[in-house]
């Protein structure tokens, strides 16, 4: 019984220190050094316009924050999201390579204008149902 429960016991807390990641920036991530070599981490950034490069097994893109630029390789199997595309904001999991190269397993991904509130719905047409009246005049007739 000892033996099965201290197995159980060392798989669990083997499993969680492999799936616990941290979020890093960009700065952080290049103030780590060589330390960061083959750790998993998680690293934020904006997605830089024109960067996204696809092919048929991977995806080639850059991060950056401010000046600080990071180029990432995504080779994972799951589909980007949606909202994976030019300045959004994307948080890649993976492992930093020797060349610098971030080597992205997951990539998760938010459009900022999504997040934002809506803007004012005054003055818009559907607010007065006047307006949205079709008129004979407007009906285009079929030629004959």
């Amino acid at each position: 019984m000892v033996v099965i429960v201290g197995s159980l016991v060392w798989l669990a807390v083997g499993g969680v220190k492999d799936t616990k990641t941290y979020y890093k920036t960009i700065p952080e991530l290049q103030k780590m050094g060589q330390a960061a070599q083959g750790q998993r981490l998680r690293i934020g950034g904006e997605v830089a316009p024109g960067s996204i490069r696809r092919s048929d097994t991977q995806t080639t893109f850059v991060l950056h924050q401010g000046a600080q630029t990071l180029k990432v390789v995504y080779n994972g199997s799951d589909p980007l999201p949606d909202t994976f595309r030019d300045n959004s904001q994307a948080l890649a999991d993976g492992r930093l390579n020797m060349d610098g190269v971030f080597e992205a397993s997951k990539i998760q991904a938010k459009c900022a204008s999504k997040y934002e509130a809506k803007p004012s719905q005054r003055g818009l047409s559907h607010e007065n149902p006047a307006s949205n009246k079709v008129t004979s005049s407007a009906v285009a007739k079929p030629a004959a």
